[in-house]
């Protein structure tokens, strides 16, 4: 029964992130090919199944493509600014666009390490991300060196705590920031390798 259970819980690693990122991705295009069926619909006079899905593969590798080149990317980039600049979206974007670039491109990503704290109470440890130093308003008022933490949720690690600790209460573990994501998705069930670099301290200049 043992073996049999390993196995199971073997079967559930490999097929939960595949089942995940299939339905995840058959809803995003489903999503896209209803707002964009009625455009081609409206264009040609009548509905084509599927359309609307082809039509946002279309639009998808056409900004992949803009991506990859140097005038694509000033256009995206001011694009971005006017993102930026606008209220209520701006605080919207530019969130989705740190923890998009946290998953998807880790050497640009917004957490810069895996800490160790104790939270929600002294004696129990939980896994966060360092983000950045404090704002200085809140240093000043708490007259402490502070740091940015983002304590992710268990499975899903685009949702937490946004928490503010002083600097010797964070301790930063041996651990990549994707295989920290990995341990919180897995919900402790991944274990991650120990690191042939050591991850650097937190110090001064760390954030």
């Amino acid at each position: 029964m043992t073996r049999l259970r390993n196995y199971f819980i073997a079967g559930l690693i490999v097929l939960v992130p595949i089942v995940a990122t299939w339905q995840l991705t058959v809803w995003l295009f489903n999503v896209l090919d209803r707002q964009l069926r009625g455009l081609v619909a409206r264009a040609i006079g009548h509905e084509i199944p599927g359309a609307g899905l082809v039509l946002a593969l279309v639009i998808v590798l056409f900004v992949g493509l803009l991506a990859a080149n140097y005038v694509g990317r000033r256009v995206i980039g001011f694009g971005e600014t006017i993102m930026k600049r606008t209220p209520i979206v701006r605080s919207i974007y530019v969130t989705m666009k740190q923890i998009t670039d946290a998953f998807v491109r880790q050497e640009k990503t917004a957490f810069k390490q895996v800490a160790l704290i104790e939270y929600p109470r002294k004696g129990i440890y939980c896994l966060a991300f360092v983000t950045s130093a404090a704002p200085p308003e809140l240093a000043e008022r708490t007259a402490s060196d502070l740091v940015g933490v983002f304590v992710p949720t268990t499975p899903n690690p685009t949702s937490g705590f946004l928490l503010y600790l002083p600097r010797e209460e964070v301790t930063v573990l041996d651990l990549s920031v994707e295989d920290g994501l990995k341990l919180v998705i897995s919900g402790g069930v991944f274990v991650p390798p120990r690191r042939r670099k050591p991850s650097a301290a937190l110090g001064g200049g760390a954030v």
